[in-house]
């Protein structure tokens, strides 16, 4: 149930174009989607070259962190019928060198005659390729397609913003909102189906975090599976008092792995283990001052597999901007919850969600929603 009206209207406002115009910025956006869980502490990016025609002559996208960008991959696809074409690219072209130069300056040295881009860079070290990409004489539009753009870029763009990663809540239930049977029983409450699709989401993210209470019930093993090429994920696990066993799934050497522990925490059965030791806040670790570490060791994107008490607690600290409910057709009226305590105790203080996407995973029923209020900065 994608939002299309409002995209319209922006565009339309934004920056007028052709058919051929719209399905090219759209096919951008789609190149931009195959480098998520590659490409960080970067952005995900599309590009596509149009010649004077308005025929495709280059594709390409930001594939890995370090490596060329859309706009240079696209450009070294069109060769010379880049030479007084469109450039599409889903974000403002970058203004800076690091790893790579800057993508206006590549783009005016190849003769680009038009650049149309969907999202302004909000990275101040970064943007202002629009006012060179200007100076050179390019005809430089902003804007076109924006929402969809943003959406497909939203963890990054939410990273930038708020200087924490973009967290996303993924959990599995019965049409009851139940999370594992009376006895504790949870395996499986969700169909092969969603348990394969659960391993896309780990593969676009950056990193994906458990707490002590999943640890001691369902010894995650977190990995990604069944994708080929698919990086993996920094698996990382709360666990206050570092009560884990050496021989934990989550601690093989399959992907790299981050345990969070209390300061004064005993990790001496853990030699080797790589450890964010935290100050704890009414005995727990404080939510904030993880995602703040985390984002330091560049995780942009984190999906949160906890059980309902994490989940109510990042909830309960303004820090989950979207959720990913796999409902499945099964009642248990009995047994805990999805969803636990956020901190709400009145109907006005509920968690509002906008459904962005509902479609069936095999039996299951896939939701995907974001939270209505603004996302909380710290």
């Amino acid at each position: 149930m994608r939002q299309e009206d409002p995209v319209a209207t922006h565009a339309a406002h934004a920056a007028p174009a052709s058919d051929a115009g719209t399905r090219a910025m759209r096919r951008a956006v789609e190149l931009a989607a195959r480098g998520l869980g590659s490409t960080s502490p970067n952005p995900v990016v599309g590009c596509v070259i149009t010649d004077a025609c308005g025929t495709v002559v280059g594709e390409g996208w930001h594939e890995r962190a370090g490596g060329p960008h859309a706009e240079v991959n696209a450009l070294r696809a069109a060769g010379d019928a880049a030479r007084g074409g469109t450039a599409y690219v889903t974000l403002e072209p970058c203004n800076h060198t690091g790893r790579t130069g800057p993508c206006a300056r590549a783009l005016a040295e190849a003769g680009i005659a038009r650049v149309v881009y969907a999202v302004s860079d909000p990275n101040p070290q970064a943007s202002g390729g629009a006012a060179t990409l200007r100076a050179a004489g390019i005809d430089t539009e902003a804007g076109f397609l924006e929402a969809e753009a943003e959406a497909g870029n939203t963890a990054w763009l939410t990273s930038v913003r708020l200087g924490r990663p973009h967290v996303t809540w993924k959990y599995a239930a019965t049409l009851d909102g139940r999370s594992a049977a009376a006895d504790g029983t949870s395996r499986w409450i969700s169909s092969a189906e969603s348990r394969a699709d659960v391993h896309r989401l780990r593969a676009e993210a950056d990193a994906v975090l458990v707490g002590g209470g999943t640890l001691r019930a369902d010894d995650p093993h977190l990995a990604v599976r069944g994708i080929d090429g698919a990086t993996q994920p920094l698996r990382v696990a709360l666990d206050t008092h570092a009560a884990i066993l050496p021989s934990a799934r989550v601690l093989d050497d399959s992907a790299p792995t981050l345990l969070v522990v209390a300061e004064d925490a005993d990790t001496r059965h853990l030699p080797g283990v790589d450890l964010l030791r935290l100050p704890l806040h009414d005995g727990r670790i404080p939510i904030h001052r993880l995602l703040t570490e985390l984002y330091a060791r560049g995780v942009r994107s984190l999906l949160l597999e906890g059980g309902p008490t994490l989940a109510g607690a990042f909830a309960e600290g303004g820090t989950v901007d979207r959720v990913v409910g796999y409902l499945a057709p099964a009642l248990l009226g009995a047994g805990p919850a999805a969803f636990g305590d956020a901190g709400i105790t009145n109907i006005s203080q509920a968690v509002r969600l906008d459904i962005t996407e509902a479609v069936r995973v095999g039996p299951d029923l896939r939701i995907t929603a974001i939270p209505t209020t603004a996302p909380k900065e710290h």
